[in-house]
């Protein structure tokens, strides 16, 4: 094969622009983290991470930001995953943060909000100049507008007007002091991209990925799994129904979709077919508002 013949697939070119951009970090700022719920695109950003610095060692910790109403095959996902891999998980708890009075409980039950105080308290107290996030710009408008190196202020807050220019691939990390950058590897990948990329270096998922029956209810045109922390209305019926996630976050906010997409083929396939983003199908606090990942991302969220 000549040089001429030799070309990269789609995968590859995604693969190595996020390789580059985390080797750039770790190069750049002093105390990156991975973000690291156990999710897909957090699933990957992990490989990705083994892959930049293969055969050393990830250099930087990953934390999960855990509001105390995750999936529990997810936490035992994650917990096993970081173990297999060698490096240190910080668990930036909210139900610890609510016993101390840094946030305090909302009158609906979801501790979706008051993430984002826990989250920053964390960075700050383990002084992360940088942290890695899993956001990709096809799954809500808000993301598509945010640099793949984004500014956060001394307050840990995103101001969508001021945002850094990205020419090609250069990427402006300087800091001051008190301030912090967030970095998104996976902004040019989509959903199909990241299931491909799963399927191709087979990788493992947790297990509500695939299509299972669970004991769920509707309510504003989604499917809730019924669990100790959703449970049904007295107007909301529970019943049988296969079902699977397309994203993984609180329990209390994450509905499933109907599936029979028991295998990572099968995903794809369906995948390919939706018209509908996976928050726009299945994430409650995104239905708030227009603007309501905005107004989260504004004040610092992920």
């Amino acid at each position: 094969m000549t040089l001429h013949d030799y070309q990269l697939s789609q995968l590859d070119i995604l693969e190595s622009e996020s390789v580059h951009i985390i080797r750039e970090v770790a190069a750049e700022l002093e105390r990156p983290a991975l973000l690291f719920s156990g999710g897909k695109d957090s699933i990957v950003m992990l490989r990705l991470a083994e892959k930049a610095f293969w055969p050393a060692p990830i250099p930087f910790p990953v934390m999960h930001v855990d509001t105390g109403h995750n999936f529990p095959e997810v936490l035992e996902f994650r917990d096993r995953r970081v173990a297999e891999l060698g490096v240190s998980l910080v668990v930036a708890s909210v139900q610890e943060a609510i016993d101390r009075g840094l946030v305090a409980e909302e009158p609906n039950g979801s501790r979706n909000r008051i993430q984002t105080p826990v989250l920053l308290d964390a960075a700050e107290k383990n002084r992360f100049t940088a942290l890695f996030g899993g956001a990709r710009r096809d799954e809500e408008k808000a993301r598509a507008k945010e640099r793949v190196f984004s500014f956060r202020d001394d307050f840990g807050q995103w101001d969508p007007k001021n945002q850094r220019p990205e020419l090609w691939n250069l990427y402006n990390g300087r800091i001051h002091l008190g301030e912090s950058i967030r970095v998104f590897p996976l902004s040019n990948w989509t959903e199909l991209d990241v299931w491909q990329y799963i399927a191709r270096e087979q990788i493992e998922v947790p297990s509500i990925y695939h299509a299972h029956e669970r004991e769920v209810f509707e309510r504003d045109g989604m499917l809730f799994a019924a669990n100790e922390f959703c449970r049904p209305r007295d107007n909301e019926a529970t019943f049988i129904e296969k079902v699977r996630y397309r994203t993984v976050g609180d329990a209390t906010l994450t509905a499933a979709v109907k599936s029979d997409a028991d295998t990572i083929e099968k995903i794809i396939e369906e995948v390919a077919a939706t018209r509908l983003t996976e928050r726009g199908a299945t994430r409650g606090d995104d239905r708030v508002s227009e603007a309501a990942m905005e107004d989260r991302k504004k004040e610092g969220y992920f």
